[in-house]
């Protein structure tokens, strides 16, 4: 165990983490700037089961990457040849094509603090996660520039890695969604390229220790998460209902919920909103004249007065989409409802154990400082692919 430690970059709410601690690795420090997704990083893996061992030399806070590397950089350089893996990736909103893709967001300058923090630490193993726009470059007129993967790709070879990414589907990983993210593996002994071969190879026998398949749809994640099951005050928000669970109905409800037997107990952030009654009769009408899955087309969009981009009504036979950190995206397959935080959480893989710190939603000018609950999930890497990463690199070491 001692020579599996990593630090975790752009930690968020900790789903990578996770994974990895599931795998056999041992964090020293997480860095993510949000004091919301800290928080839910710390409440889970500090302070709950101490899946970090933390410098002395480093208080247990959110911090901005750019401030560790200047007012430690000493201590940074004290761990090369002690740190095995630097896990994550700088955030991705600049780069994602869901969003308004923009070469000028300051958060794509994070790629090169990333470099930085790396030259300094110089880990075995880098394991870094984006969005596939990320590997598309930007439009200059009728050309396109470079693609940071490529930047940072040219980058840590300089540094003598061997690199190699790939878009990998998570869903092909036992995650319920289809999310699409740009993996790269850079390895100070070679054979970067192993990483994803192994990935695919591994697969079949981790959903077997697992007890679950590729195949997961969105009722097999969240269906024992209906609001028809019951309701009770909301143990957080006196003025919401929260949802009580049913019988797990399968072998991936079973799991999230470790094989406890919960019936009729509250899940964590299970919070209905509260919707108007005029909202429950639009959703209703979506859900019986929109496509499944598929965002609604612009007949609908008129007959409601909807000005937003997305109203995707889910379907209940398959994965989802990419989730965003919008909850107002999507509508549950079967109620006239927006998905809860827990429902999120499914989908994303956290098991039900993992309990979500901060505010839930927030708007206005507060969506550029928050990171409400749903934005820390819909923002993590899912910790049942990080699991099997973290297997994967454990084999590579």
């Amino acid at each position: 165990m001692k020579d599996l430690t990593y630090i975790d970059l752009f930690s968020g709410c900790g789903g990578l983490a996770l994974g990895l601690h599931n795998a056999g690795w041992k964090g020293l420090f997480a860095v993510e700037k949000s004091p919301d997704a800290f928080e839910t990083l710390k409440y889970n893996l500090i302070d709950k089961n101490n899946n970090f061992s933390w410098p002395s030399w480093l208080e247990k806070k959110n911090y901005d990457i750019n401030e560790i590397i200047k007012e430690y950089k000493d201590e940074l350089l004290s761990l090369r040849g002690k740190i095995k893996l630097i896990a994550g990736g700088p955030p991705c909103q600049g780069f994602s094509m869901a969003g308004r893709r923009n070469e000028s967001d300051d958060r794509n300058k994070l790629i090169d603090s990333y470099i930085q923090f790396v030259k300094y630490v110089e880990p075995e193993v880098l394991f870094f996660e984006n969005v596939k726009g990320f590997t598309i470059g930007f439009k200059k007129g009728n050309t396109r520039g470079q693609a940071y993967s490529e930047y940072v790709w040219k980058k840590l070879q300089k540094l003598d890695y061997d690199v190699h990414g790939e878009i990998v589907d998570f869903s092909e990983y036992g995650v319920p969604q289809k999310r699409q993210r740009f993996i790269l593996v850079a390895t100070k002994k070679g054979k970067a390229k192993d990483f994803f071969e192994k990935l695919v190879q591994n697969r079949a026998d981790f959903f077997k220790t697992k007890n679950i398949s590729d195949k997961t749809s969105l009722s097999d994640a969240i269906s024992d998460l209906l609001q028809e099951h019951g309701t009770t005050v909301s143990p957080d928000t006196k003025s919401f209902k929260a949802g009580l669970y049913s019988e797990a109905n399968s072998d991936y409800q079973k799991l999230m919920r470790e094989k406890k037997r919960l019936t009729n107990t509250v899940a964590d952030s299970h919070r209905f909103a509260n919707h108007r009654e005029d909202t429950i009769k639009k959703f209703k009408y979506i859900l019986k004249h929109g496509v499944p899955n598929k965002s609604i087309d612009d007949k609908l969009k008129e007959k409601f007065n909807l000005k937003k981009h997305t109203v995707v009504p889910l379907c209940q036979d398959s994965c989802t989409p990419t989730l965003t950190t919008l909850p107002d995206d999507y509508i549950h397959y079967c109620e006239p409802r927006i998905l809860t935080v827990r429902e999120y959480a499914r989908i994303q893989s956290f098991p039900d154990t993992y309990l979500f710190r901060g505010k839930y939603t927030t708007g206005g000018e507060r969506r550029r400082v928050d990171v409400p609950r749903y934005s820390q999930i819909g923002n993590a890497i899912p910790p049942l692919f990080g699991e099997q990463a973290g297997l994967v690199l454990r084999e590579m070491i």
